[in-house]
């Protein structure tokens, strides 16, 4: 049985952004990495819209805030080095309401504080960037951008078999047996033995953590997000990225225009409960999954703290109709034959079992193990820096000198 230095669950953004970083640092650790499925990115990463986000949402001093501010510098940097296609096309956030300007404000000035370049502009000033929007103010936000993720992840592959790591697909974690020098790992594929484990798992990562004798806190709740995309004729309505603005008492962003990196538009999307963690249709459902979350006190506390969103979310799921009424409060001339059903994707929220969300990155560290439990959006923005707060965080467990011996070993 081959010892590893560190090894990483999950081929996601994260996880393989995660490899590589371990890689940069350690560069001569035994690294694995460990996949289920047959690809990587194959749920949550290439899934999402492929934003390349500015971190203007988030709370001024947390990690999400910190991590995707840099991260999208390092993103666009290292889309520069390697070629990838990516484009700073900026977006519009949108006010359709007087009663919306003191929150237009406010996220202004929470914009500032994350160091991110906008300017808050009038109606007409926004409609000049986006002539068929409806609004009576909005911030544009210029360091917004798009890319393909896949295309990222499969740098971030590249550059990890380059450091000599090993890469496993088609390998399901099955059990985790903690030892007082690390972990072994056993899976359909065989037993592994590291050092160091690290859980980027995502829609899985509280019960890898759980099974690795740690606390996740929370507990994932999947989220499914059901989109439109408009028929290629109707693509001039949208020019770059269109966002309501948030309601700050709502747990949800609202649906949105995206603009693709391969030049198609995305509508959505809604925020549905899958029946199943990979559940990316209506009639998908997993007995585990469902049972979990039924009987978790989290998510009925959730639901009774937003119930009028609970209910509206759901009837967009079954309505067309409704659907295409949300989208209209951003673009009027957008009707229901504009739009063709695009796949959906499922959000790993990690839910505390007051009902409230796990709100920031969530770390937890442990002597021989580093569990990622809440990683949903920004996190493939943030992903190179992500990887780099693990390392940062792991630095005072890794013994160099041991890391050197394994490896001449």
């Amino acid at each position: 049985m081959t010892q590893y230095t560190f090894a990483i669950i999950g081929g996601g953004i994260v996880g393989l952004s995660t490899a590589m970083a371990v890689g940069q640092r350690y560069p001569d650790a035994r690294i694995l990495v460990l996949e289920k499925e047959s690809g990587w990115a194959h749920h949550q990463t290439g899934r999402n819209s492929g934003v390349i986000h500015s971190g203007l949402y988030y709370q001024p001093g947390s990690l999400k805030a910190r991590l995707c501010r840099n991260g999208n510098r390092s993103m666009v940097a290292f889309c520069q080095q390697y070629g990838i296609d990516y484009e700073l096309c900026g977006k519009v956030i949108v006010a359709t309401d007087p009663a919306e300007l003191p929150q237009l404000d406010r996220l202004y000035e929470r914009g500032l504080q994350n160091g991110v370049k906008l300017d808050r502009l009038s109606g007409d000033a926004i409609r000049d960037i986006e002539p068929y929007v409806n609004c009576i103010a909005g911030l544009r936000v210029h360091s917004a951008g798009i890319v393909n993720y896949k295309q990222v992840c499969q740098t971030y592959v590249d550059i990890i078999q380059r450091q000599g790591g090993n890469l496993c697909l088609n390998t399901t974690v099955q059990n985790l047996v903690q030892a007082s020098n690390g972990y072994t790992i056993e899976t359909n594929q065989g037993t592994f033995s590291t050092q160091f484990l690290i859980n980027c798992a995502g829609l899985h990562s509280d019960r890898i953590a759980r099974m690795g004798q740690a606390d996740p806190t929370a507990k994932i709740i999947p989220i499914r997000g059901e989109y439109y995309e408009l028929k290629p004729e109707k693509r001039y309505l949208v020019r770059h990225l269109i966002y309501p603005l948030p309601d700050p008492t709502m747990p949800v962003l609202g649906v949105h225009f995206t603009r693709m990196i391969d030049g198609t538009i995305h509508a959505g999307p809604n925020a549905v409960l899958s029946l199943k963690r990979e559940g990316y249709r209506k009639t998908d459902i997993d007995l585990r999954d469902m049972t979990e979350v039924l009987t978790y006190s989290g998510f009925w506390k959730m639901v009774a703290a937003y119930p009028t969103t609970a209910i509206q979310e759901l009837i967009r799921s079954f309505s067309k109709a409704a659907f295409v009424r949300s989208l209209q409060r951003l673009i009027p001339d957008v009707q229901a034959n504009d739009l063709i059903p695009s796949p959906a994707g499922v959000r790993a929220q990690a839910v505390k079992p007051d009902g409230h969300f796990v709100e920031d990155f969530l770390l937890i560290r442990t002597a021989h193990a580093m569990h990622v439990c809440n990683a949903p959006s920004p996190a493939a923005t943030a992903s190179i820096e992500i990887g780099k707060a693990i390392v940062a965080e792991l630095s005072s467990l890794v013994n160099d000198r041991a890391v050197e011996t394994l490896r001449s070993g």
